[in-house]
């Protein structure tokens, strides 16, 4: 159990939570079908994969190159998180939306329009892949976990790590898919409002957190 890989799996394990994680894709999902959900999944875990393997291998380096904290990129996934997940937490987004234009146009006598889908590609790097599953904080843990390995095969077993945690995210965005499309729109509408006000708690987490660390940075120097 102590382990230093086990430690990382377990450490990006409890920050992600999948339940929790599942609940926020739900929204984003919905208008996609079965075989786009499985290329995001997919996609998901290859961007996750790579994410964190860059913090193992390369991350502290990355981070002094570009000037950026860890702290800064935390501050950031709260900022871009709470711009999307605010409007779901008051019915301005989402299932609510949808809901209320369908019963705009039944009231009108105006056949339902169906609007286009975006493109999977556009919404998987944002929100899915960052902030949602990974963020500054992910980053971190990945860089510290590196700075404690002393041989090769520590790092590879950090590697295999992430590679698991990896897999963990595309198979929860994989469920989200099937629990989607086995609720009611007033269903997912309730599941929005919920995982709204659960995505911008996570939101003024990140934000306090990035902000918190930045202030403290500034105040050591």
């Amino acid at each position: 159990m102590t382990h230093p890989a086990l430690i990382l799996f377990l450490a990006l394990f409890g920050l992600y939570s999948p339940v929790a994680a599942l609940a926020s894709y739900l929204p984003i999902v919905r208008p996609y079908s079965h075989a786009q959900v499985n290329r995001l999944a997919l996609g998901l875990a290859i961007n996750v994969a790579v994410f964190v393997l860059a913090a193992l291998w390369v991350g502290e380096p990355l981070l002094k190159l570009l000037g950026i904290s860890t702290a800064a990129l935390t501050a950031t996934g709260g900022i871009a998180l709470a711009y999307a997940s605010i409007p779901l937490m008051r019915g301005k987004a989402g299932a609510v939306e949808e809901l209320e234009k369908l019963q705009e146009q039944e009231k009108s006598g105006v056949a339902p329009s169906s609007e286009p889908v975006p493109d999977p590609k556009s919404i998987l790097f944002t929100p899915l892949s960052f902030p949602l599953t990974v963020g500054g904080t992910t980053f971190a843990f990945g860089v510290a976990a590196a700075a404690a390995a002393t041989t090769l095969q520590d790092k590879l077993a950090l590697s295999i790590a992430a590679l698991c945690f990896a897999a963990v995210t595309g198979v929860t965005l994989y469920l989200s898919g099937h629990v989607q499309r086995r609720i009611s729109l007033k269903g997912a509408m309730i599941l929005d409002r919920v995982a709204g006000i659960l995505l911008t708690a996570i939101a003024v987490i990140l934000l306090a957190n990035g902000f918190t660390d930045l202030v403290t940075a500034r105040l050591n120097q």
